[in-house]
């Protein structure tokens, strides 16, 4: 990782495991935007724990759920930060939203499932590539209430996409 100042953008940072993230990385200096969609406040107060730790910050909203709000998003990371370190993919809706068992889902959640996770990490993920040096990071956080397969389609995806966006970072393909 560069010596100095560094940069992340953590999608879903207002609450749960993005909140733990941002605070994680916070704590070791690296300043963070805090993504959130609805909840303004869980955002606020996450960058507010944030800049307690001694790093800084800024709020970004975003439906990750829609490619050209991304892309702003990170147009916005941009302006603030100049440069990006550190990706990470986390955001997601609320579970009822797009978890349904495999016959019981309707196609409106499986979208939701897939356009907030799969789809939400490669145009994240493209969007924040000329952001970054060598050595940064980015990484993606899936959610599956059963434990993974490897008939999990939309982990597939997103590790297929991971690993070529690490060798396109350098890193072991």
């Amino acid at each position: 990782m560069p010596q100095g100042v560094r940069h992340a953008l953590i999608t879903g940072s207002s609450r749960g495991i993005g909140r733990g993230i941002a605070l994680a990385l916070a704590a070791e200096g690296v300043n963070v935007a805090v993504h959130y969609y609805r909840n303004e406040a869980a955002a606020k107060e996450t960058l507010g724990q944030v800049r307690a730790r001694g790093a800084d910050g800024l709020l970004v909203r975003a439906d990750v759920t829609q490619p050209a709000q991304i892309t702003e998003m990170v147009q916005k990371v941009k302006g603030e930060f100049g440069s990006l370190d550190i990706f990470v993919s986390n955001a997601r809706p609320e579970v009822p939203e797009f978890f349904q068992p495999p016959l019981e889902i309707t196609l409106a959640q499986w979208d939701a499932a897939f356009d907030s996770q799969a789809k939400a990490f490669l145009v994240g993920a493209r969007a924040v590539l000329s952001l970054m040096g060598e050595g940064g990071r980015i990484l993606a956080v899936t959610y599956a209430e059963a434990p993974e397969t490897d008939d999990d389609a939309l982990a597939r995806a997103v590790r297929r996409a991971a690993a070529a966006l690490t060798q396109r970072l350098g890193g072991p393909g």
